[in-house]
């Protein structure tokens, strides 16, 4: 690894980008990964045919250049979400990682600076760092809540080009109320701030949280962000996607690379947004496991975070790192997000929750 490292430093590498890390968590071939927030129900019969029909209708015409506006997906997006949108305030990438990239790339830059509030995604100080953007990190209270007093003084403080407020947070699971989103785009008014609210867990939240989608009539510098990946059970095939104003479409249209969404791509979203009441199914088996991991984690002693998302995050062991290795031992994988007590877990299967929580059990009581 040092020899490796040593030939990555006689590159000409840029100088901000030495030293930094790439994003990942651990791949290891164990029975059961509850460690990246995949939805492990995968994805069901009924969708697989239609996704393998609608590639191969494609698969002839692979010699040409996809639709570069991919209409018809977002004409679909639109329809998903809802709350008014049309097509020309949707727009869609390879993951919402790239959608977050072009943001940036858009909206921020050398000399420019984005604001996000540790902890949350740890993607969003790499794609600072990989688009020159300057990072800065805003503070949260001690129990990781943020309230709209201190994220606008945080804002006004700042005065940052770019705002990201992650909801559901990842790690901690938990939704932004409305106020904190409403509050931050006033504070950014006089920076002229475009804010983002990364909604990558959104089809998990619990019953009558709100979305940022309904915020958007109005504030032309908001942004909603969601993906694919997770409600759709759709991880590998990379697709995310956002919501604002015309305008910031276009704006993205001046960052994108040619034809960026592949026609593999698009026809396997569009299979699956026309047959998504068998994956909505499964959000709903998910979210059922989730709140049975909070209700056990509290039976054990733990402190489970109020959780939107396919996740759940908490606090409470001694020896987080310990208790990570004991349920590798059986195959169980979770994740270390670094924070001092805790561990997150990704809501699986019925199986696959119960032989967490028997483990975990079995761990604590030792």
């Amino acid at each position: 690894m040092d020899d490796q490292l040593e030939r990555l430093n006689s590159l000409p590498l840029r100088d901000d980008l030495r030293g930094q890390h790439p994003y990942g968590a651990p791949q290891l071939d164990v029975p059961i990964q509850l460690n990246v927030n995949e939805n492990t129900y995968g994805v069901p019969a009924d969708v697989q045919e239609a996704i393998v029909e609608a590639v191969r209708a494609v698969a002839g015409g692979l010699n040409r250049y996809p639709d570069r506006e991919f209409t018809e997906l977002r004409e679909a997006l639109a329809e998903y979400l809802g709350h008014g949108l049309s097509a020309e305030q949707l727009w869609a990438a390879n993951g919402s990682n790239e959608v977050l990239q072009q943001l940036l790339q858009a909206f921020g830059g050398p000399g420019r600076a984005v604001l996000s509030f540790p902890p949350t995604y740890s993607m969003y100080p790499l794609l600072a760092s990989g688009t020159g953007t300057a990072y800065l990190r805003g503070e949260r209270s001690a129990d990781f809540s943020l309230s709209p007093e201190s994220a606008a003084a945080q804002v006004r403080e700042h005065a940052p080009n770019i705002v990201i407020l992650c909801s559901p947070n990842n790690p901690t699971g938990t939704a932004l109320g409305l106020d904190v989103v409403e509050a931050v785009y006033e504070a950014g008014e006089a920076s002229q701030s475009i804010v983002i609210v990364d909604e990558a867990y959104a089809e998990f939240a619990q019953a009558g949280t709100s979305t940022a989608l309904t915020l958007l009539p109005g504030r032309p510098r908001l942004v909603v962000t969601r993906t694919m990946s997770k409600a759709f059970a759709l991880a590998g095939a990379r697709l995310g996607y956002l919501a604002a104003a015309p305008e910031v479409i276009d704006a993205l249209r001046l960052v994108r690379l040619p034809y960026h969404l592949s026609a593999v791509t698009q026809a396997t979203a569009l299979a699956a947004l026309r047959h998504r009441d068998s994956l909505m199914a499964e959000v709903e088996a998910i979210k059922a496991q989730r709140d049975r991991i909070v209700r056990e984690l509290i039976r054990l002693g733990l402190t489970p975070a109020a959780s939107d998302s396919n996740f759940v995050f908490v606090t409470g062991f001694e020896d987080p790192q310990a208790v990570w290795r004991g349920l590798l031992e059986v195959g169980v994988l979770v994740r270390d997000v670094g924070i001092p007590g805790s561990l997150r877990v990704t809501a699986g299967t019925e199986a696959e929750t119960t032989a967490f929580l028997t483990r975990l059990e079995e761990l604590l009581a030792h």
